[in-house]
């Protein structure tokens, strides 16, 4: 689901947290956003934006939120859906925020961190940093193009 070049907030460059990154694997795209005086992001793009196997989900409809253990957000899209919130800047990394995993329907705390003004480094976690993963995102550019698969779908 970031961070070294002691990002400025709400500065939306090359050397802050904000923009676009691609996730592992390159299937989605997140957009970090400041809210309030905090960090968010929002799946702003995915690869394959419905489901294209039955077993997934009805071929052709909407990704949603199947996993969510809440029934009542299980038929909420993956597109646009926030799935970060609540981080705050100390120093040179943004934590004390929560993360939201829609492929396994879980929530994590997360810490995020500016390697280069091109690589973000964050980090999920139960409980204690020590344990958990850590992902590298890369910075999307930020040419805007349309998403081929997708008509409808938002454009990064």
């Amino acid at each position: 689901m970031l961070f070294w070049a002691a990002p400025t907030f709400g500065a939306i460059d090359s050397g802050s947290v904000f923009g676009v990154w691609l996730t592992e694997g390159e299937n989605s795209k997140l957009e970090i956003f400041p809210c309030d005086d905090k960090a968010c992001a929002k799946v702003v793009w995915l690869k394959y934006p419905t489901y294209h196997n039955s077993k997934e989900g009805p071929v052709g409809m909407d990704r949603v939120d199947g996993h969510n253990p809440d029934p009542t957000m299980q038929s909420r899209p993956i597109l646009g859906l926030q799935v970060m919130e609540g981080l705050t800047l100390e120093g040179e990394w943004w934590q004390h925020g929560s993360c939201y995993d829609p492929q396994a329907g879980k929530h994590y705390q997360c810490r995020m961190q500016l390697e280069s003004p091109t690589e973000l480094k964050l980090r999920g976690f139960i409980g204690f940093s020590a344990i958990g993963c850590t992902y590298s995102l890369p910075r999307y550019p930020s040419v805007r193009t349309a998403n081929s698969r997708d008509p409808k779908s938002n454009f990064y």
